[in-house]
């Protein structure tokens, strides 16, 4: 399992962020080829060390390279495309391998 790790940055309007979010972003990130999973956080993120993020997605695929070919397909590339509409406070994306341990 590989999944891709998605913080955004608290933003000015967060009704706003949520709003659009949920209407238009999930709607185009789940078109995305090989995702197996989209979990986002419930509530507010609470952070031990640092400044917490506004909202966590994490997408899961079954490979490192599910996920490349993912975020190059035309599915993918309109995911990226929309951030700059919602997430202008910034975002952090993040791949890995996952193992259970």
């Amino acid at each position: 399992m590989a999944q891709l790790l998605v913080l955004y940055n608290a933003p000015a309007d967060p009704a706003a962020f949520e709003q659009y979010y949920h209407q238009t972003h999930i709607p185009l990130a789940n078109k995305i080829p090989g995702l197996r999973k989209y979990t986002i956080n419930k509530g507010p993120v609470q952070a031990l060390a640092g400044t917490a993020p506004h909202l966590i997605a994490t997408l899961e695929f079954d490979s490192l390279a599910d996920i490349q070919a993912a975020l190059a397909s035309p599915e993918g590339q309109a995911a990226a495309a929309d951030l700059p509409n919602f997430a202008s406070a910034g975002v952090t994306l993040l791949i890995y391998d996952t193992t259970t341990v």
